[in-house]
């Protein structure tokens, strides 16, 4: 009985000897596996996180946006671009100096006030294209009151005419109806009043013509007047009509792109700056 109780005590006493060991050997193996682990996870350097900050600033910089109107992408893009410079700086790697931040900071302030008054521009040429089609309304009303001035006028220069012709025809006929009165040598007040007669109709019928041709010269300066003032005024709204097609053509184009490209530059050479003055590791 003796002897089984000791062989027992050793038993237990090389299985708890065991199971040590064999903790301890796996401490040892998970502290080598770990410092494996951390020698094959390279940190980092400063210098590979700003070039891949850089890469993010250049693409998000030359971003050209689709369709008009073009201030609804404003916000997200300074969000985009805020949260590029905030990862960039929050890296442990990263030491921002007393310039980068003044830098940055400045940047910010001049490409949002930039897009603010793309905005108001923005805006301002969604009221030109209103004026645009009012301005196309007033061409079209100056032609059709041209047309009917020019109608109206030819109307009242034919109407005359055919009244003054008329009247020279008339007299024309009775001059030759006069000329062939013959009065007898010896009936001398006949003659007398056939010659005056004659000689007013002659005289009504020079000023006819002349009235006539006083009408026609009167008619023509009425239409040439007309068509100046017309020609004017249409030069007038064209000219207007061009400034404001010229205006409106920006509303096709993204005209922030100066301003965010220059701020990303000025980003970029920022970084760049800052990396020069940091160490490799």
């Amino acid at each position: 009985m003796s002897f089984r109780q000791q062989t027992g005590r050793k038993g237990a006493s090389r299985q708890f000897s065991k199971a040590s060991q064999d903790k301890k050997t796996k401490t040892k193996k998970q502290r080598q596996g770990a410092k494996y682990l951390q020698e094959e996870t390279p940190q980092i350097s400063p210098q590979e996180i700003a070039q891949r900050t850089l890469t993010s600033i250049e693409r998000i910089g030359n971003q050209i946006f689709a369709l008009s109107p073009f201030s609804n992408y404003y916000d997200d893009w300074l969000v985009n671009l805020r949260q590029i410079i905030e990862t960039f700086e929050s890296n442990p790697a990263i030491q921002p100096n007393e310039q980068f931040q003044k830098t940055r900071t400045q940047t910010f302030l001049d490409v949002t006030d930039a897009l603010a008054q793309s905005k108001i521009a923005e805006s301002t040429l969604s009221e030109e294209a209103k004026a645009l089609v009012d301005n196309n309304h007033q061409v079209a009303e100056a032609d059709r009151e041209y047309a009917e001035k020019t109608r109206e006028l030819s109307n009242r220069r034919n109407s005359e005419i055919t009244r003054q012709t008329n009247q020279i025809r008339q007299l024309e006929e009775e001059l030759d109806a006069q000329q062939n009165v013959k009065v007898k040598f010896y009936q001398f007040n006949e003659k007398k009043r056939v010659q005056e007669k004659l000689d007013q109709i002659t005289k009504d019928l020079a000023t006819a013509k002349n009235n006539s041709e006083l009408a026609i010269q009167s008619f023509t300066a009425e239409q040439e007047k007309l068509h100046d003032n017309y020609e004017k005024h249409k030069q007038e709204l064209n000219e207007k009509s061009d400034h404001l097609h010229q205006e409106l053509e920006k509303l096709e184009t993204d005209t922030s792109v100066p301003a965010r490209q220059t701020a990303c530059n000025a980003l970029i050479d920022a970084i760049n700056a800052l990396i020069k003055q940091t160490p490799p590791t």
